[in-house]
């Protein structure tokens, strides 16, 4: 039931857990964990740990993300918003729509996408190199299997639209953490 009173602390508190969580989560999977098991480990290990880990990421944002959006709108009544509190709605809901898009289609696509070109690359023995070290032996093979190279066509646009999601999710909650550090009373 939406009310023009104040959260309860509790209610902050929580607002700013899912916020934080999966901002946090953002940050330590795309700019950290990614760079660092690309450059460490073998290219199928990296397919295999990303395959698993990717659909919670992706659905635990996807929680964090709609929990911050009801949270918002539950104080926050539409006839009472204010034109700043309607910018933030909105970019909570884009936050939502990205985060469902890369959990429900985009991440699981490609992952589905890898472990068949895994199973090609497996067949040519390839696979057990560091990922980002060793490309010539992949280049040749996308020039002489066309299920292959079709197989990464699609991979490069899932994984592009999967980026992108992943990308306007952070962007959004790096504004929603703005908004909530501009509204803070006191630290």
């Amino acid at each position: 039931m939406p009310t023009d009173r104040e959260p309860s602390d509790f209610i902050k508190t929580l607002h700013l857990v899912f916020l934080a969580t999966f901002w946090g989560m953002q940050i330590w999977v795309t700019c950290i964990s990614g760079f660092v098991m690309g450059s460490s480990l073998p290219r199928h290990m990296l397919g295999f740990i990303q395959s698993r880990l990717f659909p919670f990421y992706f659905h635990i944002g996807s929680v964090c993300a709609f929990c911050n959006l009801i949270l918002f709108a539950m104080y926050h009544p539409r006839e009472l918003l204010s034109e700043e509190e309607t910018t933030q709605l909105v970019i909570l809901f884009v936050c939502v729509a990205l985060a469902m898009l890369n959990a429900q289609w985009f991440g699981q696509m490609t992952s589905d996408i890898m472990a068949d070109m895994h199973i090609i690359e497996q067949s040519y023995g390839l696979g057990h190199d560091i990922s980002l070290f060793s490309r010539k032996s992949y280049t040749h093979l996308q020039t002489t299997n066309h299920r292959y190279q079709a197989l990464c066509c699609h991979l490069t646009g899932y994984h592009c639209l999967s980026f992108l999601c992943n990308l306007g999710c952070m962007a959004c909650n790096s504004l929603s953490l703005h908004y909530l550090a501009t509204h803070l009373s006191t630290l």
